[in-house]
């Protein structure tokens, strides 16, 4: 069992990362690079989360073992110290290897490939490939000409910055730095940098994720707030296909312009490509003559308009697929929401859904997720156990916030995280040493990599879920979980004074803090920025708890989801009409496929037997019963009632269900029936200018 646990980790979080990857990115169309870099940025820094406690516990029962091999300990001596190297070893609870025990010398080299690997990711690999995978180039060799020329500058200014601190050292006579503190002082730079990010995300996630979830347990709440969403995603839809048809246009017009012998064809013919299928069928290529672009004096554009105009393909095509997979996304959201608001109330305590899941259900959950535990489940049991892990991750904030503010005190241990390991060292009890600090760990990577998952930079930065994220975010996402892993692990040694640098105490480090170095080489970084610095997490968390930012942001013209504010109440009714429209389409769609199906079944019959009767040889002697047969069921046909009739024709009108003004209608589908043929009722335009005029 020595390296069993730590193979069963490595295999483990490999498969959470590609599952992570999977939901988000889109392994068919995108670059198999980027999948790979992205991958292996994910897995690396899962797996110095899942690995630290194991080199946790391995440190306390080397320790342990060194103690006991520098002291006799005489009968009836104990442990009176969390970090006392010649402290007699108790006799009541002698040194036994963990059952997660990695050997020594294992963990240094894991910690050193996995660190320096996700550092070349993060500063050199991770960049380039944004730069590549954005780029509009023809051509392996034009995008990484490309993309070098747009990471000039971010790795000129890092190489003049260091060159500047390396003359700096040559001509100051009293700095005499070796290899390894320059080692040193480059791992405290990203460090640093890391810790500055960490902290403004960690105070964010502390409020946030139990906000979260405490207002889950509202259903009021979810569904004004999907509403609102709704409101804000028809406009980016719409501005989406609206910049998605410029373009379009734009690549119509280099079309025609650009025959099939102008050697810049091939360059069209790769932005055709990427185009939609619907926008492809249109244009097509222009080879219904032959004409030679020498000989007339027309304009074409040049290579790299044609560049800039793949670069915007690419990106449009994407927005205009996010945002239409999205809003698809939302609507199941709000009618479900709708649902359990209504069933609420229903006193069957049976489940009843508006509209059926297009995708057949497995059977296995139909059988034990039946509508009796689906009713019981939202909207009895799902508000409370929401409510419960609200107060519990509530109470895991407030331990961290405390732990952040005090665990520079060793004397007495003020940080609740060094008391619970503390408590555990001195049973020796691996079990509860590794829980602990994988729980705790755990969380603070939840309220970390949560928010780096929320925040979007506008379009160029968004992780959107059902593989609708961009090359360039997915990449983006893998540099920041790189930067921000080392100072997140560094920041929870710290907290449990298992790093010597804060708890000052001479002791064997863990074989993470001995790759990073001992911080006491700079030492205003170690007693200073390191200590003091997050304790900002306690102004970041009330500035949180009291929507500061989201107030900032509105107030500068962002449009934010607040439950007192004039903006917000007009796009939650924007929203709700908005849904209520997309509800009657659905209903009328519905209506004409079971119009459809009724009518198959009726005259379905009846149609094939008299195709079957056409093909068959008619005898002279039954002609006339024939005919007589006919004449009857010809009259039969003609008796039929009125509503019959009524049906095939309004069959026949519903075939292309058109939207309509709303205030002639309600919510229920008999009533819209009947709306549609009042003079009050007109059908909108579907043209863009007039979509929203009923909003």
């Amino acid at each position: 069992m020595s390296g069993a646990a730590l193979g069963l980790e490595i295999v483990f979080v490999f498969f959470l990362a590609l599952f992570l990857l999977h939901r988000y990115g889109d392994f068919k169309k995108q670059h198999r690079l980027v999948i790979v870099g992205t991958l292996l940025a994910w897995y690396l820094c899962f797996l110095i989360v899942f690995i630290l406690p194991l080199d946790v516990s391995t440190t306390i029962y080397n320790r342990c073992k060194h103690a006991a091999a520098n002291s006799s300990p005489p009968e009836g001596s104990n442990v009176t110290g969390l970090y006392a190297t010649a402290t007699p070893v108790p006799s009541q609870h002698p040194c036994f290897k963990p059952w997660s025990y990695i050997p020594d010398g294992i963990m240094p080299i894991f910690w050193r490939v996995v660190y320096w690997t996700s550092q070349f990711l993060t500063w050199i690999l991770l960049p380039f490939m944004q730069s590549y995978a954005r780029s509009g180039g023809f051509s392996i060799t034009g995008k990484i000409k490309t993309a070098l020329i747009e990471n000039a500058i971010y790795y000129g200014t890092y190489l003049l910055i260091f060159g500047a601190f390396l003359i700096y050292v040559a001509v100051n006579p009293h700095l005499h730095l070796e290899w390894n503190q320059l080692q040193t002082i480059g791992i405290a730079a990203a460090n640093t940098w890391g810790l500055f990010l960490l902290v403004l995300l960690l105070g964010y996630g502390l409020v946030e994720i139990p906000r979260s979830y405490w207002n889950g347990a509202k259903r009021g709440y979810l569904l004004m707030k999907t509403y609102f969403k709704a409101a804000k995603l028809m406009t980016e839809k719409a501005d989406a296909e609206e910049t998605l048809e410029d373009v379009m246009e734009e690549v119509r017009k280099v079309n025609e312009s650009i025959k099939y012998n102008h050697p810049l064809r091939k360059c069209v013919d790769t932005i055709l490509k990427k185009c939609p299928i619907e926008y492809q069928e249109k244009m097509g290529r222009n080879m219904d003559d032959y004409e030679d672009f020498d000989e007339k004096h027309n304009t074409y554009p040049s290579e790299k308009n044609l560049v800039k105009l793949h670069k915007q393909v690419i990106y449009s095509v994407q927005r205009h697929r996010r945002t239409q997979v999205q809003w698809q996304i939302l609507l199941e959201q709000a009618f479900y929401l709708e649902d359990v608001a209504k069933n609420e109330t229903s006193a069957t305590c049976q489940f009843v859904h508006t509209f059926q899941s297009p995708e057949p259900e497995n059977r296995f959950i139909q059988y034990f997720y039946n509508p009796t535990v689906e009713w019981y489940w939202e909207c009895l049991l799902r508000p409370w156990f929401y409510r419960i892990l609200a107060v519990v991750l509530s109470i895991f904030s407030v331990i961290v916030v405390w732990s952040e503010c005090t665990f520079f005190s060793t004397r007495p241990v003020l940080s609740l995280f060094a008391v619970f390991i503390q408590l555990a060292e001195k049973t020796y009890n691996y079990i509860y040493i590794e829980i602990a600090c994988f729980l705790s760990i755990f969380f603070l990577s939840i309220c970390v990599y949560s928010t780096v998952f929320r925040i979007r930079v506008f379009n160029y930065y968004y992780l959107a879920s059902h593989h609708q994220t961009d090359a360039y975010s997915l990449l983006f996402s893998g540099m920041l979980f790189c930067r921000l892993t080392p100072p997140l692990c560094l920041n929870f040694l710290g907290l449990t004074h298992m790093d010597s640098s804060i708890s000052h105490q001479n002791t064997q480090p863990t074989a993470y803090t001995s790759i990073m170095g001992s911080m006491k080489v700079l030492s205003f970084i170690a007693d200073g920025f390191y200590i003091y610095y997050p304790m900002l997490v306690v102004i970041l968390c009330i500035a949180t708890y009291f929507s500061l930012g989201t107030r900032c942001l509105n107030l500068l013209g962002f449009q934010q989801f607040m439950g007192d504010n004039d903006m917000t109440s007009d796009l939650v009714d924007e929203g709700k009409e908005l849904i209520r429209r997309e509800k009657r389409k659905r209903q009328r769609q519905e209506e004409g496929e079971n119009r459809r199906r009724e009518w198959k079944e009726r005259y379905g019959h009846s149609r094939e037997d008299s195709t079957r009767n056409r093909n068959v040889h008619i005898d002279p002697k039954e002609s006339n019963f024939s005919e007589m047969s006919t004449n009857r069921s010809t009259s039969k046909y003609t008796r039929a009632n009125n509503r019959t009739e009524r049906d095939r024709i309004e069959l026949l009108q519903d075939a292309e269900p058109l939207d309509f003004n709303a205030e002639t209608f309600t919510d229920d589908p008999l009533e819209s029936e009947t709306g549609r043929y009042q003079p009050g009722g007109r059908y909108l335009s579907m043209s863009r200018s007039r979509i929203f005029d009923d909003v």
